[in-house]
């Protein structure tokens, strides 16, 4: 049995929080620029330069890269040979979150309750997820996530006889719905199978993958390639004002699900898809 005072835990979200609004991941990165070099849209083309540059100036100067900085989405992987000691693990990740939040000059977007809607003023509590593995390491994720992306997301319990084709069109539409309104290009995680609140999760949690690294399972790599390509075709562009590149990237992750059941869910994000990790 490993011990870890939850003391790391705090400082390691501490530094994640600030990090992952300020620094766009290599993956998304490269997209960009591929996509900037494939546009024939002026407009398309320009656009995806001020993006790259925004980028760039928020890594050399160190300040967020988006304005809306998001809720602070944490999945946590736990070692089943770990115990924490000297506080409780939630606590200690709220309190990461709380001075990472201070400390990087970053947008409080949480209300304490979603009807009377009063700031929390530290951007906590942060929306974590738990999963128990091998070993005797943790590794977390701190995903921030906007809602202009966020509240384009949908969730369809879609019939099993509604098949593939039923599933391409309820992503296919949900992304043609979203328009404009997400910031475009965007990224688009993909769940399919479990329950109705088991292929949200997986949604979410397929925004955390590389873009540039494709589903293992040969069936739904292709089917995240054609939908991709197809998403792309809808022409709806950068930040709305057509072109080729509507997303940069779409992950699918799936779950064994009930015979009666085919939930699927699209969780949209922009073109600032942040994630960083550490492993302690």
């Amino acid at each position: 049995m490993r011990e870890i005072d939850v003391e790391l835990i705090r400082e390691a979200v501490r530094k994640l929080s600030i990090e992952a609004n300020y620094f766009l991941g290599s993956d998304i990165k490269e997209a960009l620029e591929k996509s900037r070099e494939e546009e024939t849209w002026k407009l398309a083309s320009e656009v995806l330069d001020k993006i790259i540059i925004n980028s760039e100036i928020a890594r050399n100067e160190e300040m967020p890269m988006c304005q809306d900085t998001g809720m602070a989405c944490v999945f946590i992987e736990i070692g089943q040979d770990v115990h924490f000691i000297g506080g409780r693990l939630e606590d200690a990740v709220n309190e990461g979150v709380r001075r990472g939040y201070e400390e990087g000059f970053l947008r409080k977007s949480v209300v304490e309750d979603p009807i009377r809607r009063i700031n929390t003023k530290d951007n906590t509590p942060a929306v974590i997820y738990y999963d128990i593995v091998d070993g005797d390491k943790v590794k977390i994720t701190l995903a921030p996530k906007g809602f202009g992306s966020e509240n384009m997301s949908k969730i369809g319990m879609l019939k099993p006889s509604d098949g593939l084709d039923g599933v391409k069109e309820f992503i296919i539409d949900t992304v043609k719905t979203a328009g404009p309104n997400p910031c475009p290009p965007m990224v688009i995680g993909v769940g399919i199978g479990g329950t109705f609140d088991k292929a949200a999760y997986l949604a979410k949690k397929a925004l955390l993958r590389p873009i540039n690294m494709r589903n293992e399972d040969e069936f739904y790599k292709d089917l995240e390639i054609e939908l991709l390509e197809k998403i792309n075709e809808l022409g709806i562009g950068p930040q709305g004002f057509g072109g080729k590149t509507t997303a940069l990237g779409l992950n699918i992750e799936t779950y064994p699900t009930h015979i009666a059941g085919l939930p699927v869910a699209v969780n949209i994000n922009c073109h600032a898809t942040r994630h960083k990790e550490a492993v302690i």
